[in-house]
């Protein structure tokens, strides 16, 4: 297609909406992000939030959402299988497939767009209620077709042992998903909840997802998210989370795939005692461009919050990471700690890291600090001097900067492969890497 303007590109992408569901709030709902979409555009680099990120390339192709799901084979599905897993939903260019789905948790794992009905009272109470798109375009196009997702709700007192895998699988060329997950985890539970977004193809498709999790009092959530798209996607998420009093959530991200990927994490502490924990990698070579915005909110006094960001950028690839910590007026005692590291594999590669902290309270303990640079040469020194070749070295520690994040994955199965796949790109030929002079 001809490139259009940014407004009447939404627009174009507006096409092929779900059915109206028989509920009428989540019809309200669809209307109202309709409506957003229509007064709002796509996002150039003139945006403050998007200045280091241009998503034109987007608006040069079309995408339409799949009216059916492709048939895939067990086999298709068991490569990317978590052992450990005790529910699993699977979802084939945005709809749900059942039959690659199961459930053991004893917990309320299934299709949102049946847990709208079965479980009305707590999906209306939060759906929609996070993960805000008033001025936010992609968030309100994942909201104008709610339909198909994720429903996990984890009852009062309860803790599964096992993980939750949420697989998002794309098979299409220029497919448009629209991944949609809401988790509530009530007083006192816990749960690990794994997101997974893989390819069958490498031609290009947009992944637009969205994902609110709500946590009660006391409860616990463990989040981790693995964004291994084709090498032509263009994958755009928002997530956001809230904690009620002496919560804790805990998250690790790492983005390997997508020709460009956008991540929005906005955290909100919202009552006393609360805690989180967000670790994320970002790995990525050749023109990839990967960017995560973050916002940890401290609305209320006595919590903590860390984090880490690590990225490893290799070839002519650019890396953006932009973390917000706020903390409100009233917000005292609140102890906040965040970390920007990055690591250059290339005379091209670019990273642009902006840690930023706003601070309306006076009895607090915050820091903050970024770091860009290359390997360092007396750790390639020293490994020289054990035996290792030049390359052997290099690879050694590019391996180790980014296993940091990885080694913080609870599902071991996940954490192993994941290892591989660092291990696998971090070879020097894969990223670009330098050469020694």
């Amino acid at each position: 297609m001809n490139t259009v303007s940014t407004s009447r590109y939404l627009d174009s992408l507006l096409q092929g909406q779900p059915p109206a569901s028989p509920l009428s709030w989540l019809n309200e709902l669809r209307a109202n992000a309709v409506d957003r979409v229509g007064a709002l555009s796509v996002p150039t680099t003139r945006d403050e939030d998007w200045r280091f990120t241009d998503i034109s390339p987007l608006t040069k192709l079309s995408f339409q959402p799949a009216k059916h799901a492709a048939q895939l084979a067990p086999a298709h599905i068991a490569q990317w299988s978590i052992a450990e897993a005790a529910a699993r939903l699977v979802f084939v260019d945005g709809i749900y497939a059942p039959e690659h789905s199961f459930n053991r948790a004893g917990i309320t794992v299934e299709n949102l767009a049946s847990g709208a009905t079965s479980q009305a009272a707590a999906v209306q109470a939060q759906l929609g209620r996070h993960a805000r798109f008033e001025r936010n375009a992609f968030a309100a196009l994942n909201t104008a077709f709610l339909h198909d997702g994720a429903l996990i709700i984890v009852p009062r007192d309860t803790a599964p042992a096992a993980p939750v895998h949420l697989l998002f699988i794309a098979t299409r060329k220029q497919a448009a998903s629209y991944p949609r997950c809401l988790v509530i985890a009530e007083s006192g539970s816990a749960l690990t909840v794994v997101e997974d977004f893989v390819a069958l193809q490498d031609a290009a498709y947009f992944t637009n997802a969205v994902t609110e999790i709500a946590l009660a009092g006391n409860a616990k959530v463990h989040h981790v998210r693995v964004q291994r798209d084709g090498p032509e996607a263009f994958h755009f998420a928002n997530c956001a989370v809230s904690l009620a009093s002496a919560s804790r959530y805990r998250s690790v991200s790492v983005a390997l795939g997508a020709r460009i990927s956008r991540f929005n994490l906005n955290v909100l502490l919202a009552a006393e005692g609360a805690e989180c924990s967000m670790d994320g990698l970002a790995l990525i070579g050749g023109a990839q461009l990967a960017d995560t915005h973050t916002l940890i909110d401290h609305a209320r006094p006595q919590c903590v919050s860390r984090q880490l960001h690590k990225c490893i950028v290799g070839d002519a690839a650019r890396a953006v990471f932009n973390g917000n910590i706020m903390v409100r007026p009233g917000a005292q005692r609140t102890d906040s700690s965040q970390s920007s590291r990055n690591l250059l594999l290339s005379g091209k590669a670019r990273v642009d890291t902006k840690p930023q902290l706003e601070i309306f309270a006076d009895d607090v303990k915050c820091a903050h600090g970024a770091t860009v640079g290359q390997l360092d040469v007396d750790e390639v020194f020293y490994l020289k001097s054990r035996g290792l070749s030049e390359t052997a070295a290099r690879n050694l520690l590019t391996y180790a900067f980014g296993a940091e994040v990885i080694e913080r994955i609870p599902v071991a199965s996940l954490r192993q492969r994941l290892e591989q796949t660092v291990l696998a790109q971090t070879q020097a030929p894969a990223l670009g890497a330098l050469q020694p002079s």
